[in-house]
């Protein structure tokens, strides 16, 4: 079970609490003996526990003795002779009062219920004993001859024959039995309360740390994750999907966390109950031993029959969840899209299709297990049942006591009541395990994009701003043998401005990925400085780089947080400049907190510009040497435009930049254009060189320009 295994994270408590749930079922297991006792030698026995009584008269002790045989001496050394003439019981008899409670049981019973006995006449034997007339051997036949007789009673009848011989035997004394009852009663109590208020208090013990510890495992499994995921490249966020990653952090691991709880508590528990209840019913009484293995078989077939039908939808449950997560991460995510073309009533039909798909197979496990709880207490009342009407002919036989039965009962009920604790587990270990395969599934994920083992990171000459070489470099995605790029070869010097154009599909983002190394090539290779970028390792490669997504995506927090989200405490200067040459300055200093002014998830609070603003001026901030704008300009109007890479050639003169745009307007000054058609690179060179000999560029540009602005008019 793979949830089990999480449990090694929390291994010394988990020694501790085991620790605990020994105690607590000692102390649980202890209480319906105490009851028993309370019944049969509180009430019935009046508190008499034992067949060798503590006072015995003078003729009593004799006629026992006499009758013991065998036994006569270990009664002599348990009993000391008092002023009186009384017998008492001494230390030596205290110290082995089991054995002296066997060898007195047959004599006692034997003397006080002489008169009964047809043919044993005690006095004349006592006498004649005495006298010597009766030998050793006359009186062992007689005493076989009394055994004889009561053995037919039972011998359980025989000890409350016993116990009846003793009470007669303090009554005919003078001593109160009442007091000696009420002794035993109170003292029975009070271990009774102690036992429940441990039990009490261990219960609590054990319930603070399975929670702490479930939340420990949360917390731990919540980081690997996490950090697992941040690790994966774009590849293994595609394969699982980010609606299946979010299920899985969350859901999943709360569903763990959640088993986790009743595993420590529950789970670990049920053994050591169930183990314990049946050796107290092997010290309480054998023979009824068959009905509770009955009840347990029977159990554990329910169990096993139901649990096998519900496993199958369980699985299904968790992809299920899945389906609904994308489905409405989809719904909010394209709202604006959903509305704009009136597609409300489509989206709700296909949400409410995948969470009836949910809630049919959710009813449908609930359905099933709802069989569990009846179908248990059925057993368990049918036991109860079974118990009392076997025990109840067991009694009349004298083979057991009535206190005897009741703890048999409650013994049961312990028994039954583990394989119960087992059985609701049992409801949700499936679904946990299912979760756990979940999660393993993205911690034992290695990610397509590792750091090398031994990194060139020194050897890159931070004196150089940032030459960039692409050679013959082929791409595809996963196994898919049609390729993304093919045979891209350019080189990016410091200080000079790279522009790729090319109809939608062409590649362009791609390679910027490429470069980021969100993807690895499929053939050739990219140097940065000189060096293959897979030979860095990732965190130095991207200090390296400053990216400006095709979607800018802004953190809540503030602008300040926003611009200097590269380096923590990032001085005011820095960022103000990069606000300056982004051309966000203008917006950040109108608004009343200036820099402190509160940004939302996503950037929702500020329009399309600002937000592509603010993610220009979080890459310049990062004082990066190579620059990637990745399609964002085009939420800004031409002035903003013409401003910002003015900006950006006359202050970072020295960064080695490279523009994706579908704008003209956009990279017509860059000092290198490539022109990508189908992941091929059609055209490269300047503007002027491209209209001259590239037909795709020129396409491009006569389509976006007039003819007196290709000519170099009216654009800046």
């Amino acid at each position: 079970m793979r949830v089990i295994k999480y449990l090694k994270f929390v291994k010394g408590s988990v020694a501790l609490i085991i620790c605990l749930l020994i105690v607590q079922a000692f102390c649980d297991l202890s209480l319906p003996r105490y009851t028993a006792d309370i019944v049969d030698v509180g009430i019935q026995q009046e508190g008499i526990n034992d067949a060798a009584p503590s006072y015995m008269t003078d003729q009593t002790y004799q006629a026992v003795k006499m009758l013991a045989g065998s036994d006569a001496s270990l009664i002599a050394d348990s009993y000391t002779q008092e002023d009186d003439g009384t017998y008492a019981l001494n230390d030596e008899g205290r110290s082995d009062l089991s054995s002296l409670d066997e060898a007195m049981t047959y004599p006692i019973v034997m003397v006080h219920y002489a008169s009964q006995m047809e043919g044993f006449d005690l006095d004349t034997l006592l006498k004649g004993y005495q006298a010597g007339m009766i030998s050793d051997d006359q009186i062992a036949g007689y005493v076989d001859q009394g055994r004889d007789v009561l053995d037919q009673m039972g011998t359980s009848i025989v000890s409350q024959q016993a116990i009846a011989a003793v009470r007669s035997e303090y009554e005919e004394l003078g001593i109160d039995t009442s007091s000696i009852q009420m002794n035993y009663l109170f003292s029975v109590g009070v271990r009774m309360l102690l036992l429940a208020l441990l039990g009490a208090g261990v219960g609590v013990g054990v319930s603070f740390l399975a929670s702490r510890s479930a939340a420990h495992i949360g917390h731990h499994l919540r980081h690997c994750f996490f950090s697992r995921v941040v690790e994966f490249s774009s590849t293994e966020i595609e394969r699982f999907s980010t609606a299946s990653l979010i299920t899985r952090g969350t859901n999943d691991i709360q569903q763990i966390q959640m088993v986790s709880v009743i595993l420590l508590r529950m789970v670990l528990y049920a053994p050591i109950l169930a183990i314990g209840g049946i050796y107290m019913v092997l010290q309480t009484n054998v023979a009824m031993g068959w009905v509770i293995a009955l009840a347990v078989a029977v159990l554990i077939c329910v169990i096993i029959f139901l649990t096998a039908i519900a496993m199958p939808k369980f699985k299904m449950m968790q992809r299920l969840i899945d389906r609904v997560n994308l489905i409405a991460r989809e719904l909010l995510t394209g709202l604006p899209v959903i509305r704009a073309f009136c597609r409300q009533k489509v989206e709700a039909h296909r949400f409410d299709v995948a969470s009836k798909d949910l809630m049919s197979t959710q009813l449908f496990t609930n359905r099933v297990m709802t069989f569990m709880m009846p179908l248990i207490m059925c057993i368990m009342n049918a036991t109860s049942v079974l118990i009392v009407w076997v025990g109840g002919d067991y009694i009349d036989q004298g083979v057991i006591q009535t206190g005897d039965m009741i703890a048999f009962i409650t013994y049961a009920m312990v028994i039954i009541m583990g394989f119960l604790m087992m059985s609701m587990v049992a409801i949700m270990l499936p679904r946990a395990d299912v979760a756990a395969q979940r999660i393993n599934e993205v911690l034992e994920t290695q990610s397509s994009i590792n750091d090398p083992n031994i990194p060139r990171d020194s050897e890159l000459n931070h004196a150089s701003k940032g030459s960039v070489r692409f050679e013959h470099v082929d791409f595809s995605y996963g196994s898919s043998e049609e390729r993304v790029l093919t045979d891209i070869s350019f080189t990016m010097s410091p200080g000079t401005t790279t522009a790729i154009i090319g109809s939608t599909g062409s590649g362009k983002s791609t390679i910027l990925s490429l470069l980021m190394r969100f993807y690895d090539p499929t053939k050739g290779s990219i140097l940065l400085d000189g060096i293959d970028i897979r030979e860095l390792t990732q965190h130095t490669l991207r200090s390296a780089i400053g990216y400006v997504p095709q979607r800018a995506f802004l953190f809540s927090g503030t602008i300040a947080s926003n611009v200097g989200y590269s380096r923590q405490g990032m001085s005011q200067d820095t960022i103000d400049t990069a606000l300056s040459i982004a051309q966000a300055d203008d917006f950040v200093a109108s608004r009343k907190e200036g820099l402190a002014s509160p940004v939302s998830q996503g950037g929702s609070n500020v329009s399309g510009g600002q937000r592509q603003r603010l993610a220009i001026a979080r890459a310049l901030a990062s004082d990066a040497r190579v620059l990637l704008f990745d399609d964002s300009f085009s939420a800004l109007d031409y002035a903003t435009d013409a401003a910002l890479r003015h900006a950006l050639n006359e202050r970072l003169s020295d960064r080695s930049v490279l523009i994706v745009a579908q704008r003209i307007a956009t990279i017509r000054s860059a000092d290198t254009i490539l022109v990508l058609d189908e992941g091929r690179i059609v055209g490269k060179g300047t503007h002027d060189e491209l209209m001259k000999s590239c037909t795709a560029y020129r396409e491009i540009a006569s389509s976006q320009l007039s003819a007196s602005e290709l000519s170099g008019g009216g654009v800046a």
